[in-house]
């Protein structure tokens, strides 16, 4: 078996049991966990009014607990998020013809269908899930080059890749204010880069031996989630794991590891994971925001001082990339893994 019979979607229906090499060692299984509820859930009516400070005060909290919170309200039409949703699934439920020109083993590749992890050849357990890659910025440099169908998927998901850059910015803003940096620090090179992630969890047999991402930080910026079931979880301060109550038209927003870096480790990056469900598909749209490969990264200097020394090192993008894809080769991209090297003895 391989290409196109490689993915999920390919050969999972009807499956009553989980194939011997998608089954977890047991210290990898999702099997002690519990939904949290105190994940704060940010209402972005407050954006511009009384509620402002009380809003800061929630996100800072949030991203310095969890490096997780929820957004709500935050002016992304329900149609055009129910219909992003829609089209995606429609996609993963092609006939394998139909979107076997965009299957690709390279993991460099701009545009890429693929399943598993990082590099399905390597892996000793493959994860429970299909992705379709997509680069979005500038998007009319690289709209031409997505699927055609489902008929309108370019238009609709361009659409929405365009809202939710501008919702990242604004949410940006709103970090950078609550740390106390000047307006407009995350814009240009610290935010420039888009990418585009689908990620399609079929229905799993036997949800509690498998995983359909396995634990991780990202290495970006920020990224926003979409999801239409159950299945993220992330890590606690104390190490356990807790799943992520999905709300209605709501995102998921995630600290990533060069805002824990710019914030001089006031913020989290927050290391998560995916899991399955047995009688429902869960299709999650990640959109990752982070800086232009030359851009240097280093802890603002609004936030360094004598009594508040830098914790990390300045480096440029480009070099935390190459680090990061070493960790991944080596599948480890914990959080400690993937910072230590930046971190300066205080």
């Amino acid at each position: 078996m391989g290409g196109m019979d490689l993915l999920v979607t390919s050969w999972c229906n009807g499956v009553q049991s989980l194939p011997e090499n998608y089954i977890m060692p047991p210290e990898r299984r999702p099997n002690n966990f519990s939904i949290c509820t105190n994940i704060p859930v940010v209402d972005l009516a407050q954006e511009s009014c009384h509620g402002r400070t009380d809003l800061l005060e929630q996100i800072m909290k949030a991203s310095q607990e969890y490096g997780v919170f929820q957004v709500i309200n935050h002016g992304i039409t329900e149609e055009m998020m129910n219909e992003a949703i829609s089209l995606n699934k429609e996609f993963f439920a092609m006939p394998a013809e139909e979107k076997a020109s965009f299957y690709c083993e390279d993991f460099y590749h701009n545009i890429r269908l693929y399943t598993s992890g990082y590099n399905y050849y390597a892996e000793d357990v493959h994860y429970w899930k299909d992705t379709l890659k997509l680069p979005c910025n500038p998007l009319e440099s690289h709209l031409h080059s997505w699927p055609q169908s489902p008929h309108r998927y370019r238009e609709v998901v361009g659409s929405y890749t365009v809202e939710v850059r501008k919702l990242t910015m604004r949410i940006l803003e709103l970090i950078g204010e609550g740390l106390g940096l000047e307006a407009g620090y995350f814009k240009e090179e610290r935010s420039s880069g888009h990418g585009l992630v689908i990620n399609y969890y079929p229905p799993c047999p036997e949800p509690s031996l498998a995983l359909g991402i396995g634990a991780h930080c990202d290495a970006y910026l920020i990224t926003l989630i979409q999801q239409n079931n159950y299945g993220l979880q992330i890590t606690k301060k104390d190490g356990e794991w807790v799943g992520v109550d999905p709300l209605p038209n709501a995102f998921v927003v995630m600290i990533a590891n060069q805002l824990q870096v710019i914030s001089n480790g006031k913020l989290r990056s927050a290391e998560h994971r995916g899991v399955t469900n047995l009688d429902s598909d869960r299709i999650s749209i990640v959109n990752f925001f982070g800086p232009s490969k030359d851009c240097l990264i280093e802890p603002a200097k609004a936030l360094v001082s004598t009594n508040n020394p830098p914790r990390f090192r300045s480096f440029k993008y480009i070099e935390f990339l190459e680090h990061y894809m070493a960790c991944l080769a080596n599948k480890d991209l914990r959080l400690e893994t993937t910072l230590r090297p930046y971190e300066l003895q205080t």
